[in-house]
């Protein structure tokens, strides 16, 4: 894994209905590798998102802007390590991520966290509130050249306040390499009819869940959800 980092990559991500996936696995086995902790090959995460008050960070990617950023807190369940996450989308398309071990559930950014986000962002932590919070599981293989790491996330749920929503039967494969390298896995997802798709899990998260905020960009994506694994968003959204 500390090979294929990828801090500095391209992403190309696809999504789909989870029963396309034990045959998807079962036909790129040979070309990859399987991170695997204490047995398991499916490991829990969770994240919360920062945004500001006028949600800055989310319009501008509804807004299609380039070089926008993210900025989130995650913890990898399985080994109780968290990290602060900033993630920059330049103009040629690239993913460039910086990060710095934090405390997932401190509400506060310390000295720390406010110096590494006005360093590597535009914006001050005391703009910043949280936004929303997911978890998923994921499975992630690195191909046996070592010039690509594939992410395959599923069980996706998302909370808010007192709102949640679950996507059980979505899959979404993120396919990171530093370049145009070739990929196995995308010549299998193009022999399943799978083509790439922009998702951002922050941005489709709050769209559903905050059905007030400017989402005409992302209800495009909603029907396709729908269609994809048969649900009707509006009514997988629950209150406590």
């Amino acid at each position: 894994m500390d090979k294929v980092k990828l801090m500095n990559r391209t992403d190309r991500k696809y999504w789909f209905n989870k029963d396309l996936l034990p045959g998807l696995l079962e036909s790129v086995k040979d070309d990859y590798y399987v991170l695997e902790l204490d047995g398991k090959r499916s490991l829990p995460y969770v994240s919360t998102y920062y945004d500001t008050t006028e949600n800055r960070m989310y319009y501008e990617h509804h807004r299609g802007k380039l070089n926008r950023f993210k900025i989130r807190k995650r913890r990898y369940e399985s080994s109780g390590i968290s990290f602060l996450e900033i993630k920059f989308k330049n103009n040629k398309g690239r993913t460039i991520k910086t990060r710095i071990p934090a405390e997932y559930d401190t509400k506060d950014f310390d000295e720390t966290e406010h110096s590494f986000i006005a360093a590597n962002s535009p914006f001050d932590t005391s703009e910043l509130n949280c936004a929303i919070k997911n978890g998923f599981d994921r499975i992630t293989l690195v191909s046996k050249n070592m010039n690509e790491r594939c992410t395959i996330d599923q069980k996706l749920s998302y909370y808010k306040n007192r709102k949640s929503f679950k996507l059980k039967k979505l899959i979404i494969v993120e396919v990171k390499t530093e370049g145009n390298s070739h990929s196995v896995m995308i010549d299998q997802l193009n022999k399943l009819h799978i083509r790439p798709s922009g998702f951002s899990k922050y941005c489709i998260g709050r769209s559903i869940i905050e059905p007030e905020l400017k989402s005409n960009r992302f209800k495009i994506i909603h029907r396709q959800i729908e269609k994809k694994i048969n649900i009707t968003i509006n009514q997988e959204t629950t209150t406590a």
